[in-house]
C-alpha cells in the first residue's frame, strides 16, 4: 500500500553522491515502492540539495525493521555524545 505521505525537513549537513560531496539541505522520508531494493515497499529517505538539481541527491531504501533500527541507533549515538557535540556551532 502506498501512503503517498511524505515528511520533509530542512536539514544542515553534507551528503556524498555520484559527483562527490554536496550540501544536504532537505530530507524527504516516505513509504513507497522502492526503485532498487528487492521488497514490495520500503521506507525511503532522500537527502538532497534542491537548488543543485537531481545530481545532488542520495537515496536510501530500508525495510521497516532496518529503518526502526537506524532511528534507534541515531538516538543512541546522540544520547551518548556530550551535549552540543553534533551542533553546527562546532568546527574542526
Amino acid at each position: 500500500m502506498c501512503t503517498y505521505v511524505t515528511e520533509q525537513r530542512d536539514i544542515e549537513g553534507s551528503a556524498k553522491g555520484a559527483r562527490g560531496w554536496f550540501p544536504a539541505s532537505r530530507a524527504m522520508v516516505y513509504v513507497d515502492h522502492p526503485q532498487h531494493a528487492p521488497y514490495a515497499h520500503t521506507l525511503n529517505i532522500d537527502f538532497l540539495d534542491p537548488t543543485a538539481g537531481p545530481g545532488a541527491r542520495v537515496a536510501v531504501e530500508l525495510t521497516e525493521e532496518s529503518a526502526r533500527a537506524l532511528a534507534e541507533a541515531i538516538g543512541a549515538a546522540l544520547a551518548a555524545a556530550p551535549p552540543g557535540l553534533a551542533s553546527r556551532d562546532q568546527t574542526v
